[in-house]
């Protein structure tokens, strides 16, 4: 089942959730959400069970820095949902954390510094530390 989750299509949904916030992208009947897990400090895209059983995970870690500052570590996403837009997707719930919790950040990662090029209209570039 191969389907594209394009963010300017994308319908985004924001659901509390107890301490978790989900964010979810609707697309063709087709459904991915990111899950914002505030004690690891990740945000998690999961689409169904993969081979074995298991299901595939994508990831973006961050870390605080400061009380008000973050540095945003890292994204993967696994092989199987890439090309769906997953990236851009962790990407931009970060950031939209960013923005709800009043927060400054580090980019050590390269996607998501590439995602806020490509989105210059956001006010993303304000939230970032050189």
């Amino acid at each position: 089942m191969a389907y594209k989750i394009f963010s300017r299509l994308t319908l985004l949904n924001l659901q509390i959730k107890g301490p978790q916030t989900a964010f979810r992208a609707l697309n063709s009947g087709c459904s991915l959400s990111v899950e914002h897990d505030r004690q690891n400090r990740r945000f998690t895209v999961t689409q169904g069970s993969g081979a074995g059983g298991h299901a595939e995970c994508a990831v973006l870690h961050y870390k605080f820095t400061g009380e008000k500052e973050v540095d945003l570590v890292s994204t993967y996403v696994p092989e199987t949902l890439r090309g769906q837009g997953v990236a851009a997707l962790l990407s931009q719930a970060a950031m939209d954390f960013l923005v709800e919790e009043h927060l400054k950040a580090h980019i050590s990662c390269w996607y998501i510094k590439k995602y806020i090029e490509d989105h210059p209209m956001k006010t993303y570039k304000e939230l970032v530390i050189p």
